[in-house]
């Protein structure tokens, strides 16, 4: 650590998740207490950084935000620098703004988009580390993310409860959840919640197939759970648009149409506006804590991760441009299918 103590810059990028606060008060407060730190923080994700809107970070500032979603700074999926709107390639407008303020380091909270930024700033020199945060899970190099445990705790409560009404109605309840391009979300929700259905975007399915499944259960069940990721992209659905809700809508109109009464919950944005769970607490202290830790010792262009338990950083140059998808045998998977659900792709 140089003798004047640090001089750190958070910033908060892509969708909001349950724990960016908790993460901010680590780096603010460790940064302080132990480092001397003066800490600066970057308003609305990279848009801050090229427009010159940032603020100072003091102790207090980051008191009794443990608990609370979003972000006290901001964020925002249009502030890529490499990619400003029509102005282009405005990267060294954002290393120009880092050399201004004088940052030892650069905190970068936020997904595989931000781990791709970060990585490309770290690559012109920048000192920039990654902390990840998605509630999709789909952060390459880590076997969590933290806003994870939060969504996914949501959407299984909210199948959970969608029991009473689809008996008491005897109806196929469809539950679409998020997940573009990685269904962990629906994965684990639909475990636990009970469904007897999860189409995800890993595993191709189709609506035949689903059909079929549901018809085998009217036998002897009075009711059907579909738990669909929206990028879930089952056979037999024509997607018009990523919009939330497509999916969800359309699975439950061909439900209909095979004669079952079904009805559709979109969660949406739900799943993230949540206050964040013990665990995302946990998470998001860890390793912005950690991510101090790289910081004193000058160790620049990493992410900071967990790995079977584990605290690790890895380069952000292997993070970079990658997505962790459910992988079609994974345990889960495997788990699930032994108690009887289907993935939309077998009897």
């Amino acid at each position: 650590m140089k003798r004047g103590g640090l001089r750190l810059g958070v910033l908060t990028g892509g969708g909001d998740s349950p724990g960016l606060n908790a993460a901010i008060r680590a780096v603010v407060k460790k940064g302080i207490l132990q480092h001397r730190a003066q800490c600066v923080g970057i308003l609305d994700g990279f848009s801050g950084l090229i427009e010159r809107r940032w603020r100072p970070l003091m102790y207090e500032d980051v008191s009794g935000i443990l608990c609370r979603a979003g972000t006290i700074l901001g964020t925002s999926n249009k502030g890529n620098p490499f990619h400003f709107g029509e102005r282009g390639d405005v990267s060294a407008v954002a290393l120009r703004h880092l050399r201004h303020l004088k940052l030892d380091a650069l905190m970068c909270l936020g997904g595989d988009g931000t781990m791709a930024i970060a990585d490309g700033l770290a690559r012109r020199g920048a000192p920039v580390i990654g902390i990840p945060k998605t509630i999709d899970n789909d952060v390459a190099e880590t076997d969590i993310t933290f806003g994870f445990d939060t969504a996914a705790t949501v959407a299984a409560e909210a199948v959970s409860i969608l029991h009473a009404t689809a008996d008491a109605h005897r109806r196929i309840m469809v539950v679409e959840v998020m997940g573009r391009t990685a269904g962990w979300i629906g994965l684990h929700a639909g475990i636990a919640g009970g469904a007897d259905v999860i189409l995800l975007p890993e595993i191709p399915g189709s609506i035949a197939r689903v059909v079929d499944h549901i018809r085998s259960r009217v036998r002897d069940r009075r009711f059907s759970i579909v738990v669909v990721a929206e990028g879930a992209g089952p056979e037999g659905i024509q997607r018009r648009s990523l919009h939330p809700g497509i999916v969800g809508t359309a699975v439950a109109d061909r439900l209909e149409e095979a004669g079952f009464d079904s009805r559709v919950t979109v969660l949406g944005h739900l799943q993230r506006s949540a206050p964040p769970t013990p665990a995302d607490r946990v998470l998001a202290t860890r390793l912005g804590a950690a991510a101090l830790d790289l910081a004193a010792r000058g160790t620049f262009g990493h992410m900071v991760a967990i790995r079977k338990g584990r605290l690790v950083h890895v380069p952000l140059r292997r993070v970079s441009g990658r997505v962790k998808r459910v992988p079609r045998d994974h345990e889960l998977v495997r788990a699930a299918r032994a108690v009887g659900t289907s993935f939309g792709d077998g009897p």
